[in-house]
């Protein structure tokens, strides 16, 4: 079972889980916009995010050493860099104007992790905004990055998707900034220090309504759509509800985060 958990610890703690759930939301948008070509956007973005997040978790003890690094640590950041070629590998299957989205949410990604300007804290310790960048990364990689590959306009039914896209993943979120109440910096002023978890799990209520309503406006609509996106609001808002500070770290980092991989299942399943 040591095993097992070391295990299981080590594929949360690479970011592989979340960036499944990435490459989840990718291969979702090639569903729903019919898009063939839609290996070299997921692979791209599934890549992408074990080097992007990995980067952003590991970022300061690699700069600064602060700690000795251990037997993981050294595999993660193997991994990482396999993942780094792999990234450039499929980087350069993507179109031209792809690869300018792609750099420019590489570009939010650094600012999010390093400080642009001297005495100034990086973007993830913005008070407040934390939640609107990474929000705003997964819409722009898990939709806008496939979309543009594909050449599809930017039209009124990419927008409503991207507005539903932006809904879910802030509703994630909430869950996970409600899990680390107690360990977050009061400074970082995340939505549940601001106006508490109980309002904050209203909040997130709404806002799955809102997204489930915005789903009967999008031109392509079947049962499939339907039954799984009427499930992955249910399994949101139970997460959510039951979300508190003593849940350990797989509520969220592992369960919550394979709420995406989920939808995808039952989408297919019941096509």
């Amino acid at each position: 079972m040591t095993f097992l958990k070391r295990l299981l610890d080590f594929y949360i703690n690479s970011s592989i889980h979340v960036s499944l759930a990435v490459y989840a939301l990718v291969r979702m948008t090639g569903y729903l916009f019919s898009i063939d070509a839609i290996e070299a956007p997921a692979m791209f973005a599934f890549f992408g995010t074990i080097v992007g997040y990995n980067f952003v978790k590991y970022d300061a003890l690699a700069r600064r050493h602060k700690l000795q690094i251990r037997t993981e640590l050294k595999l993660i950041a193997a991994l990482s860099f396999l993942s780094f070629l792999a990234t450039g590998y499929f980087f350069f299957q993507l179109e031209h104007r792809t690869k300018i989205i792609a750099l420019t949410f590489l570009i939010l990604t650094m600012l999010y992790t390093l400080p642009f300007f001297p005495n100034r804290k990086n973007a993830r310790n913005w008070a407040g905004v934390k939640i609107y960048i990474v929000a705003l990364c997964w819409v722009g990689v898990t939709l806008f990055l496939p979309v543009i590959n594909a050449g599809i306009p930017i039209g009124s039914e990419v927008l409503l998707v991207a507005v539903q896209r932006f809904i879910l993943i802030f509703v994630l979120i909430l869950i996970f900034e409600i899990i680390d109440l107690q360990v977050d910096d009061p400074n970082l002023k995340t939505v549940p220090q601001q106006i508490g978890v109980e309002k904050t799990k209203i909040v997130g209520s709404i806002l799955l309504f809102v997204f489930m309503l915005l789903g009967f406006f999008q031109i392509e609509f079947n049962f499939a759509i339907l039954f799984s996106r009427l499930a992955l609001v249910l399994l949101a808002f139970l997460f959510l509800m039951f979300a508190d500070e003593r849940k350990s770290k797989y509520y969220s980092s592992f369960w919550v985060e394979s709420i995406p991989v989920f939808w995808l299942i039952l989408l297919l399943v019941f096509s």
